[in-house]
């Protein structure tokens, strides 16, 4: 009897990642505010760079990136040397939970941080250690008091999400100095753009010798459907992690896109207003129409029924309006949605549909 083909252990514990819906039956004029997109869509140097780069596409692209390196260190002031560049934010996290933690090994993780976490974790054989967050934020103390001799890596989703909060300048501060030298705290910065006055730990990831900062251009410079991504650390940590990319993993056309959009700093700038502003105007007509609301320092607000029911029953009016949001039960939060912040028309379109929708019900 030939012996039956198994997956590694811990794989088939891993859960099928669902997207944010993008359509409804019968509707062309969806609004779709459940996958935390650019309502301005992708930066429009980049669309031009990437239109110029398609007619190399049958070349190699480079192996090092190092045009879309030296470009990111120009605009944040960083050494390129000691940057790293995966498809999205996401290959890099996967580069380092599988380059420094293994079988035995735990990695520490919050409650609500990003649904990859465990999926990175299992992939490299090792512990999931998830820990509770107090109020919708991330507990320092929790984190803390995680930590063992088998720990090898924190990852902490700062701005996080869904819940849009973040940790306040002396907690990151203290969490920082808390953690030991032998355990690399993995700062993942996602939404670190929407976010006033924040760095998205940069100067930790400059000064300190087990901090690696990642960062993404899904977002505010929306290249989501490119998928580019890039870390920021020691530079010992930056040449093991590169030893496991793989040499072509970024192609001619999401460089060439991403490189031109990290130097479009105005349409940077322009973008975070105009989140800021209908932000603010999203969550004031929430707090009027009697749904909790936290501070949020991204493209999105979590919006608190007041149990699952109504949350479903919101849903479904916004579903008749035409306009998807985001369900977040999966995140532990079954009295949530999570709604992405549009543009000056589409966020009075919500407020309108919510209106409607709490004057029926």
């Amino acid at each position: 009897m030939t012996q039956q083909i198994k997956p590694q252990p811990g794989i088939m514990d891993i859960e099928l990642y669902q997207g944010g819906k993008s359509a409804i039956a019968g509707r062309t004029d969806v609004l779709k505010l459940s996958s935390n997109e650019n309502p301005l869509g992708p930066v429009p140097a980049a669309i031009t760079a990437a239109a110029s780069a398609a007619a190399d596409m049958h070349r190699y692209p480079s192996t090092d990136h190092a045009a879309l390196r030296t470009a990111i260190g120009e605009i944040w002031n960083v050494d390129p040397d000691r940057i790293i560049c995966g498809v999205g934010s996401d290959e890099v996290l996967q580069f380092v939970t599988q380059a420094f933690a293994g079988p035995g090994d735990e990695i520490i993780h919050t409650a609500h941080g990003f649904s990859l976490y465990p999926v990175l974790i299992h992939m490299a054989g090792a512990t999931s250690v998830c820990v509770p967050e107090r109020e919708r934020v991330v507990d320092v103390d929790a984190i803390l008091g995680a930590l063992s001799d088998k720990t090898r890596i924190v990852l902490l989703t700062n701005p996080g999400n869904p819940t849009g909060t973040r940790l306040s300048d002396s907690e990151l501060a203290r969490l920082v100095d808390g953690i030991p030298p032998h355990v690399i705290l993995v700062i993942d910065g996602a939404y670190t753009e929407y976010a006033e006055r924040y760095d998205g730990g940069l100067s930790y990831a400059a000064t300190r010798p087990n901090v690696l900062m990642t960062r993404t251009f899904s977002k505010i410079y929306g290249l989501g459907g490119l998928r580019i991504g890039w870390g920021y650390g020691p530079r010992e940590m930056i040449d093991v992690m590169t030893r496991i990319r793989q040499p072509f993993n970024l192609s001619v056309i999401q460089l060439a896109a991403a490189e031109a959009a990290v130097r479009d700093t105005d349409w940077v700038a322009d973008c975070a207003a105009l989140n800021a502003e209908q932000r603010a105007r999203l969550i004031g007509a929430l707090g009027q129409l009697g749904i909790a609301t936290d501070p949020s320092d991204t493209n999105f607000v979590l919006a608190r029924f007041a149990d699952k029911q109504e949350a479903r029953s919101a849903e479904d009016a916004l579903t008749a309006a035409g306009i998807l949001v985001r369900s977040v039960a999966g995140y532990g939060f079954p009295e949530g949605l999570r709604i992405t912040v549009g543009d000056t028309d589409q966020t009075g379109r919500v407020i309108d549909a919510l209106n409607q929708w709490r004057t029926v019900a």
